[in-house]
Protein backbone atom coordinates (compact mmCIF):
# COMPACT_ATOMS: atom_id res chain seq x y z
CA UNK A 1 0.00 0.00 0.00
CA UNK A 2 1.44 3.20 -0.87
CA UNK A 3 2.45 5.77 1.82
CA UNK A 4 1.87 8.87 0.12
CA UNK A 5 -1.52 11.16 0.39
CA UNK A 6 -1.64 10.44 -3.32
CA UNK A 7 -1.41 6.97 -3.38
CA UNK A 8 -3.35 6.07 0.08
CA UNK A 9 -6.24 8.71 -1.55
CA UNK A 10 -6.48 6.85 -5.03
CA UNK A 11 -6.42 3.46 -3.13
CA UNK A 12 -9.32 4.23 -1.12
CA UNK A 13 -11.25 6.04 -4.22
CA UNK A 14 -10.57 2.81 -6.44
CA UNK A 15 -12.22 0.55 -3.11
CA UNK A 16 -15.14 2.88 -2.16
CA UNK A 17 -15.96 4.02 -5.68
CA UNK A 18 -15.68 0.02 -7.05
CA UNK A 19 -18.17 -0.78 -4.10
CA UNK A 20 -20.59 2.13 -4.14
CA UNK A 21 -19.92 4.20 -7.31
CA UNK A 22 -19.47 7.69 -8.07
CA UNK A 23 -22.42 9.95 -5.89
CA UNK A 24 -22.93 7.52 -3.23
CA UNK A 25 -19.12 8.33 -2.13
CA UNK A 26 -18.16 11.82 -0.46
CA UNK A 27 -15.09 14.13 -0.57
CA UNK A 28 -14.73 14.37 3.78
CA UNK A 29 -15.36 10.62 3.65
CA UNK A 30 -12.48 9.70 0.80
CA UNK A 31 -10.19 11.74 2.48
CA UNK A 32 -10.70 10.65 6.23
CA UNK A 33 -10.61 7.21 4.75
CA UNK A 34 -7.15 7.79 3.48
CA UNK A 35 -6.19 9.76 6.31
CA UNK A 36 -5.91 13.32 5.14
CA UNK A 37 -7.49 16.32 4.74
CA UNK A 38 -9.90 17.45 2.25
CA UNK A 39 -7.14 19.64 1.20
CA UNK A 40 -4.95 17.54 0.65
CA UNK A 41 -7.45 15.67 -2.18
CA UNK A 42 -8.09 18.60 -4.15
CA UNK A 43 -4.71 19.27 -4.00
CA UNK A 44 -3.67 16.56 -5.81
CA UNK A 45 -6.97 15.86 -7.81
CA UNK A 46 -8.46 18.96 -8.11
CA UNK A 47 -12.31 17.40 -7.20
CA UNK A 48 -13.88 14.12 -6.35
CA UNK A 49 -14.63 14.11 -10.01
CA UNK A 50 -10.62 14.01 -10.93
CA UNK A 51 -9.98 11.10 -7.98
CA UNK A 52 -12.48 9.35 -9.60
CA UNK A 53 -11.36 9.94 -13.37
CA UNK A 54 -7.69 8.76 -11.83
CA UNK A 55 -9.52 5.70 -10.04
CA UNK A 56 -11.56 4.65 -13.09
CA UNK A 57 -8.74 5.24 -15.62
CA UNK A 58 -6.67 2.79 -13.43
CA UNK A 59 -9.53 0.29 -13.62
CA UNK A 60 -10.25 0.20 -16.92
CA UNK A 61 -6.84 0.11 -17.85
CA UNK A 62 -6.37 -3.27 -15.93
CA UNK A 63 -9.83 -4.64 -17.20
CA UNK A 64 -8.78 -3.91 -20.90
CA UNK A 65 -5.95 -5.45 -20.23
CA UNK A 66 -7.08 -8.99 -19.23
CA UNK A 67 -9.81 -8.47 -21.72
CA UNK A 68 -7.37 -8.29 -24.37
CA UNK A 69 -5.55 -11.20 -23.86
CA UNK A 70 -9.19 -13.29 -23.32
CA UNK A 71 -9.10 -12.34 -26.68
CA UNK A 72 -6.15 -13.23 -27.96
CA UNK A 73 -6.35 -16.29 -26.30
CA UNK A 74 -9.25 -17.19 -28.35
CA UNK A 75 -8.98 -15.19 -31.54
CA UNK A 76 -8.31 -18.85 -33.52
CA UNK A 77 -12.35 -19.20 -32.71
CA UNK A 78 -13.51 -16.22 -34.49
CA UNK A 79 -14.82 -12.70 -33.01
CA UNK A 80 -17.89 -14.06 -31.72
CA UNK A 81 -15.95 -16.45 -29.40
CA UNK A 82 -13.17 -13.82 -28.58
CA UNK A 83 -15.50 -11.09 -27.54
CA UNK A 84 -17.62 -13.98 -25.18
CA UNK A 85 -14.19 -14.74 -23.46
CA UNK A 86 -13.40 -11.34 -23.28
CA UNK A 87 -16.77 -10.31 -21.21
CA UNK A 88 -16.45 -13.26 -18.79
CA UNK A 89 -12.94 -12.37 -18.33
CA UNK A 90 -13.25 -9.08 -17.75
CA UNK A 91 -16.56 -9.67 -15.68
CA UNK A 92 -14.51 -12.19 -13.43
CA UNK A 93 -11.91 -9.44 -12.92
CA UNK A 94 -14.61 -6.96 -11.78
CA UNK A 95 -15.75 -9.42 -9.41
CA UNK A 96 -12.33 -9.95 -7.96
CA UNK A 97 -11.59 -6.60 -7.16
CA UNK A 98 -14.93 -5.65 -6.55
CA UNK A 99 -15.29 -2.76 -8.91
CA UNK A 100 -18.88 -3.36 -9.93
CA UNK A 101 -20.08 0.33 -8.79
CA UNK A 102 -17.03 1.74 -10.83
CA UNK A 103 -16.94 0.01 -13.88
CA UNK A 104 -20.72 -0.59 -14.48
CA UNK A 105 -21.79 2.91 -14.09
CA UNK A 106 -21.96 5.29 -16.55
CA UNK A 107 -18.42 7.94 -16.23
CA UNK A 108 -20.00 11.31 -15.21
CA UNK A 109 -17.85 13.47 -17.20
CA UNK A 110 -17.32 11.45 -20.16
CA UNK A 111 -19.30 11.10 -24.07
CA UNK A 112 -21.34 7.62 -23.57
CA UNK A 113 -19.90 6.41 -26.99
CA UNK A 114 -16.47 6.71 -25.70
CA UNK A 115 -17.00 3.36 -23.99
CA UNK A 116 -13.93 1.35 -23.54
CA UNK A 117 -15.72 -2.02 -23.94
CA UNK A 118 -17.34 -1.02 -26.65
CA UNK A 119 -14.44 -0.05 -28.67
CA UNK A 120 -12.93 -3.54 -27.96
CA UNK A 121 -16.24 -4.76 -29.04
CA UNK A 122 -16.53 -3.01 -32.11
CA UNK A 123 -12.78 -3.89 -33.09
CA UNK A 124 -13.93 -7.89 -32.81
CA UNK A 125 -17.41 -7.50 -34.43
CA UNK A 126 -17.57 -4.90 -37.22
CA UNK A 127 -15.70 -1.66 -36.64
CA UNK A 128 -18.20 0.20 -35.08
CA UNK A 129 -20.33 0.03 -38.43
CA UNK A 130 -23.02 -0.66 -36.59
CA UNK A 131 -24.72 -0.05 -32.69
CA UNK A 132 -24.15 -4.06 -31.78
CA UNK A 133 -21.08 -2.82 -30.07
CA UNK A 134 -22.30 -0.32 -27.63
CA UNK A 135 -25.40 -2.66 -27.07
CA UNK A 136 -23.08 -5.15 -26.03
CA UNK A 137 -21.35 -2.95 -23.77
CA UNK A 138 -24.65 -1.88 -22.08
CA UNK A 139 -25.41 -5.44 -21.36
CA UNK A 140 -22.40 -6.09 -20.07
CA UNK A 141 -21.97 -3.18 -18.00
CA UNK A 142 -25.58 -4.07 -16.91
CA UNK A 143 -24.83 -7.29 -15.25
CA UNK A 144 -22.42 -5.04 -13.32
CA UNK A 145 -24.93 -2.84 -12.04
CA UNK A 146 -26.85 -6.19 -10.80
CA UNK A 147 -24.22 -7.26 -8.83
CA UNK A 148 -23.98 -3.76 -6.82
CA UNK A 149 -27.76 -4.16 -6.60
CA UNK A 150 -27.10 -7.92 -5.25
CA UNK A 151 -27.75 -10.19 -7.46
CA UNK A 152 -25.18 -13.14 -6.95
CA UNK A 153 -22.30 -13.20 -9.40
CA UNK A 154 -23.29 -16.32 -10.83
CA UNK A 155 -26.44 -15.32 -11.69
CA UNK A 156 -25.03 -12.02 -13.32
CA UNK A 157 -22.47 -14.21 -14.94
CA UNK A 158 -24.62 -16.41 -16.41
CA UNK A 159 -26.64 -13.60 -17.91
CA UNK A 160 -23.94 -12.75 -19.26
CA UNK A 161 -22.95 -15.95 -20.62
CA UNK A 162 -26.52 -16.22 -22.57
CA UNK A 163 -25.56 -13.57 -24.58
CA UNK A 164 -25.29 -14.34 -27.43
CA UNK A 165 -23.14 -12.12 -30.56
CA UNK A 166 -23.07 -14.70 -32.99
CA UNK A 167 -25.75 -13.71 -35.06
CA UNK A 168 -24.30 -9.72 -34.84
CA UNK A 169 -23.96 -8.16 -38.38
CA UNK A 170 -20.26 -8.44 -39.52
CA UNK A 171 -20.20 -11.71 -37.33
CA UNK A 172 -19.48 -15.21 -38.78
CA UNK A 173 -20.55 -17.79 -36.82
CA UNK A 174 -18.64 -20.27 -35.00
CA UNK A 175 -16.75 -22.70 -37.35
CA UNK A 176 -18.19 -25.91 -35.48
CA UNK A 177 -21.96 -24.64 -36.05
CA UNK A 178 -21.07 -24.06 -39.98
CA UNK A 179 -22.65 -26.88 -42.06
CA UNK A 180 -20.65 -28.65 -44.45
Amino acid sequence: MSTSAKGRLALRALEEFGRRGFTDVGVAELADLAGVTTGSLYHHFGSKLGLYGVARAEAERRLLDRMEGAVAARSADGPAAALRAALLVGFDFVVAQEVARLLGEAHPDRDPLADPVAGLAAELLDGGRTPIARMIAAAWREALVALGDGVPPERARAGLAALSVDEAPGVSPPRSSRSP
